[in-house]
């Protein structure tokens, strides 16, 4: 075998094109390795080469998925690679997003082995560990040189097609593919010596990991509604008409605060939705669907609430990484316990 032919995808950032005023940037093919290809070209020490970039904008492949996902499979098929790399994403979640979506098309559509690199809380990962080689790397681009030397060698083996071994060896997150093996001890001394290992406090490695999800306590109840105010707050993505702080329709960066002093009721001329998860027709038609600003008045003025806050919060849920949710609901809160208000209404889509 020749030296191996790898086609590399990366954002309009990593191109050095710009940031989020150039994510709407087309796809574009250069027959060069850029950016973090060129740290990838010398991991990989004369065995393999990038022979051409594909770099298409986060904003551009997320509002034109179907559209850019041909696009870009194209370009890939011309240069008919031996491998596609695309990343690493690292907890960017829209680049992220694009990044597992082109790999498992690559892989699938074309045939042709492909891999990735992101953060493990980072939604594409979450949506294509599965289907793809995903290696785990760092929550930034301070990573980078992290995440190219456990990328470049498993690019190799999996271009060669030779044979994986686990993801503690290979660095990928676990795909949750289980193999069967003959181990030196049955399964009970094992868990025995697991057992010992964690009642001394000593690291040990499990067989079969638990999922781990957070557990929320919830507030004692609201004591008298009557006296309250309430705040709402949604990832339903209701924004003002024109959507002015360019909330993402999918893997949201961002939120916004709207103020809703004088609205009864909310309609198709003041409001809309940024979400691109859902069909919008109806939320667009009536944006109280989603945020039900007219039955809250109605409670407010029948004296049900105390009152309506006069500000509400809004993202988009649609791919958004858990940590950029996390983040988001951190500063809301204190916003909102600052402000006064007494309990919050969360709606989804």
């Amino acid at each position: 075998m020749g030296k191996i032919k790898i086609v590399h995808y990366i954002n309009q950032f990593f191109a050095g094109i710009g940031g989020e005023e150039k994510a709407d940037f087309q796809p574009e093919v250069r027959e060069e390795a850029i950016g973090p290809g060129m740290a990838l070209n010398a991991q990989f020490k004369g065995e393999a080469e990038i022979v051409a970039t594909v770099i298409c904008g986060d904003s551009y492949f997320g509002e034109n998925m179907e559209e850019a996902k041909s696009e870009v499979l194209k370009m890939v098929k011309k240069y008919n690679p031996d491998l596609f790399i695309a990343g690493p994403a690292f907890n960017a979640g829209r680049y992220g997003v694009a990044c597992g979506t082109i790999t498992d098309a690559v892989q699938n559509e074309l045939g042709i082995p492909a891999l990735t690199g992101m953060y493990e809380e980072n939604p594409g990962a979450d949506m294509y560990k599965k289907s793809v080689y995903i290696v785990s790397t760092k929550n930034s681009a301070a990573g980078m040189r992290d995440a190219v030397k456990k990328m470049a060698p498993l690019a190799l083996k999996v271009a060669k097609g030779e044979e994986i071994g686990s993801p503690e060896q290979e660095g990928y997150i676990s795909r949750g593919i289980r193999k069967n093996y003959f181990a030196n001890k049955r399964g009970s001394e094992r868990a025995i010596d697991m057992l010992v290992k964690k009642l001394k406090g000593e690291e040990f490695l499990t067989e079969y990991p638990m999922p781990d999800f957070d557990r929320v306590e919830p507030n004692a109840a609201v004591k008298d509604l009557s006296k309250a105010t309430i705040a709402v707050v949604t990832s339903g993505g209701i924004v003002p008409k024109g959507n002015p702080d360019h909330i993402e329709s999918s893997s949201a960066s961002k939120y916004g605060k709207y103020d809703i002093e004088g609205f009864t009721n909310l309609t198709s001329a003041d409001h809309e939705t940024a979400h691109g998860g859902y069909d919008p027709v109806y939320a667009n038609e009536d944006p109280d669907r989603v945020l039900p600003v007219d039955v809250l008045r109605d409670m407010e003025k029948e004296g049900k609430i105390g009152k309506l806050h006069r500000y509400f919060y809004t993202t988009v849920g649609n791919g958004t990484a858990v940590a950029s949710a996390k983040k988001f609901a951190e500063e809301i809160g204190k916003e909102l316990v600052a402000d006064g208000v007494d309990a919050v209404i969360l709606t989804s889509t």
